[in-house]
């Protein structure tokens, strides 16, 4: 009977004699001479301990969770998102003055390193641009806004992003166009809600690097005016335009005007027949794409 009991005091403790897990667990308190103790309730024990959750700054997370966010901590002097409260270059990723913000489903501009050139924030969920969001960082490039739900854009937005050539607005719910920039070479609002009293008469005038303008499937009713002669590749399809004049695209008091650079006018979608508009393309050197009968 001795032996018997003793063989069992052996089955119990050699457990506990295996390396300890990686992580720490609290050890199991019994009597030496407790022969009560089932291996079955000390699985039970171990498994409860392992999967129990710890509150942290009032969320519940897992053991595992919780040391990860632990050694995060040396992140904390970073600038943290509006709306995740998370730092920008851990919801985001940042790589040699690109900031890639893409279908994470933010809902405002994140806050930028103030070495940011480029800025991708395609597929969000962003409303609204402030005059804030880009306050401090001067050193902007290109920024990517397309495929979000920006319905406002606060005047003076862009107006001190003074090296900006490349900026797209695309797939959004604008009405109306805000200051561009003055170094400007490409400009992509296709897929808004603009109509013409949107868009100032001296929107683009200024504009002498501008290059390449998309204002396709919108709800214009004529061409923009003032375009300036830098001017290559103008989308306007799909629109309501209903009428051009010969000072649209030329200049009816210079019947020697050519409009040298301009490679390309898409105007087909629109209710016009260009056909019975034929001074207003004297200038230039193909046809714009659209109907003609």
């Amino acid at each position: 009977m001795e032996t018997l009991q003793a063989a069992f005091v052996l089955f119990v403790f050699v457990p506990l004699v295996n390396p300890a897990p990686p992580l720490q667990q609290e050890p199991f308190q019994f009597d030496e001479y407790d022969t009560d103790v089932s291996m079955e309730s000390l699985t039970q024990q171990d498994y409860e301990i392992q999967s129990k959750d710890i509150i942290k700054d009032g969320t519940n997370v897992s053991l595992d969770t919780s040391l990860r966010l632990q050694g995060d901590d040396s992140q904390l002097d970073v600038p943290t998102t509006k709306d995740t409260n998370l730092p920008t270059c851990l919801l985001c990723v940042c790589l040699s003055g690109s900031v890639y913000c893409e279908e994470i489903d933010i809902e405002a501009v994140p806050p930028l390193p103030k070495e940011t050139a480029y800025l991708y924030a395609r597929f969000n969920k962003i409303k609204r641009i402030a005059a804030s969001d880009f306050a401090d960082i001067t050193t902007l490039r290109r920024i990517d806004f397309s495929g979000n739900r920006i319905e406002e854009i606060e005047d003076g937005a862009f107006s001190k992003l003074l090296l900006l050539e490349e900026l797209s607005l695309a797939e959004n719910r604008l009405i109306k166009l805000p200051v561009l920039p003055p170094k400007l070479t490409t400009f992509n609002a296709n897929q808004n809600r603009i109509k013409s009293r949107g868009i100032k008469a001296n929107a683009f005038k200024k504009l002498t690097n501008l290059a390449y303008l998309y204002l396709g499937h919108n709800a214009l009713e004529s061409v923009p005016l003032n375009l300036p002669e830098s001017l290559r590749i103008l989308h306007l399809q799909y629109n309501n335009i209903t009428t051009i004049t010969d000072d649209t695209f030329c200049k009816s008091n210079n019947t020697r005007y050519i409009r040298t650079r301009m490679d390309e006018i898409r105007m087909e979608g629109n209710p016009i027949v260009l056909a019975k508009h034929v001074n207003a393309f004297s200038c230039l050197r193909m046809l714009p794409v659209g109907t003609y009968y």
